[in-house]
């Protein structure tokens, strides 16, 4: 008995290192899966004399004025809608004139009372005037309704005034456009009751029309009055005009931290409406070298670097390259690229040189790298 059990513990042991074997050798044999390429996207680098940067504006008029009531009052009557186009004088809107005109009235008594007491007191000063000739009255009495003579005047200049501005305001319960132009916006209703200086309607004058743009503080150095740029309306892409810087705010906005500018244009007419978007194209002021977009830079030993496509193995190499002044969306390479390059415009983070990929463009088709 006590020879059959380290015979069969043996035999164990025998079987248990031949299956370990076995494993091994079946792992050791297996080939490693092969690396599927990444898609990354890619683009050739631009000559930076061609690129422009693009701000989003909207049609304006060169003049609008916003147009309220010189007193306050209740509205009444509103005579005109958004997009009305308006004469100088027509009459927009109107309040309730029964109170401007009972102050009228009141102005009215004030005058006439008025000059009947100046009538009584020239009456008087006359009569003071003959008695004084015969010094039945003394100098000073005489003195005293000259005075009271002079104090009846001035109450009835005083009152003719009065009358005037209320008049005047009893006329300003109908708001009148200033100028031949477009309505561009409403902010009172019938029924509403305003305030004097109250924005009623704001008027887009006819005549030259603007684009509106904002500059960001990272931008406005760059930008002079009297820079051309180029106009492209959003409903017209494709036809572009030329214009102008007219005038940059000094200030920027303290909300949006960005300075308002004014773009004039040179297009057609008719060719832009108000309210209308349009891209406002400023010229880049490259070298003449090339330009890549700010998503393509990578940081290689404290410098700048990017992933260049090899065309022959389909691989990706980290190449250093010197930059300029960054843009808002692009950066200039003074060198390390040239233009045929496909760059890796994104994703460059998830690489690692000497990867494989498959370059595509900005439509998901695949590129062939040259």
């Amino acid at each position: 008995m006590r020879s059959r059990a380290p015979a069969a513990a043996r035999r164990t042991a025998w079987m248990l290192l031949g299956v370990s074997t076995f494993l091994l050798a079946s792992c050791g044999g297996d080939a490693a899966p092969e690396e599927v390429p990444r898609p990354v996207l890619v683009t050739h680098p631009v000559a930076a004399d061609q690129t422009a940067t693009a701000f989003a504006g909207e049609v304006r008029a060169r003049e609008e004025s916003p147009l309220s009531f010189r007193v306050g009052g209740k509205l009444i009557e509103r005579k005109v809608e958004v997009g009305d186009h308006v004469r100088r004088g027509q009459v927009l809107a109107v309040l309730d004139p029964g109170d401007l005109q009972a102050q009228a009235r009141a102005a009215q008594a004030q005058l006439a009372a008025a000059e009947a007491e100046l009538g009584r007191a020239r009456a008087d000063q006359a009569r003071f005037a003959r008695l004084a000739n015969d010094q039945l009255v003394s100098r000073s009495t005489l003195d005293a309704q000259n005075a009271a003579a002079t104090a009846a005047q001035g109450q009835v200049n005083a009152a003719r005034a009065e009358l005037e501005v209320a008049r005047n305001q009893a006329g300003y319960s109908q708001l009148r456009a200033t100028r031949d132009g477009v309505i561009a916006a409403r902010n009172a209703e019938a029924g509403q009751v305003v305030a004097a200086g109250q924005t009623v309607f704001s008027l887009a004058a006819d005549g030259v029309r603007e684009i509106a743009i904002a500059l960001p503080e990272a931008m406005v150095s760059n930008v002079a009055v009297g820079q051309p740029v180029q106009v492209e309306a959003w409903s017209r892409p494709g036809n572009r005009w030329n214009g102008r810087i007219r005038e940059i705010s000094p200030a920027a906005d303290p909300a949006s931290r960005t300075f308002a500018a004014r773009v004039t244009v040179d297009a057609p007419a008719g060719a832009i409406e108000l309210g209308q978007s349009a891209r406002v194209y400023l010229p880049g002021h490259g070298n003449g070298g090339l330009s890549v977009p700010l998503s393509a830079l990578q940081r290689q030993n404290g410098g700048s670097a990017v992933y260049v496509v090899d065309n022959k193995t389909s691989t990706v190499k980290l190449r250093p390259v010197q930059t300029g002044a960054f843009g808002e969306d692009r950066v200039p390479v003074k060198s390390g690229l040239a233009a045929s390059d496909w760059v890796v415009a994104a994703g460059g983070h998830l690489l690692r040189d000497g990867q494989k990929v498959q370059p595509v463009d900005r439509d998901n088709r695949p590129v062939k790298a040259n």
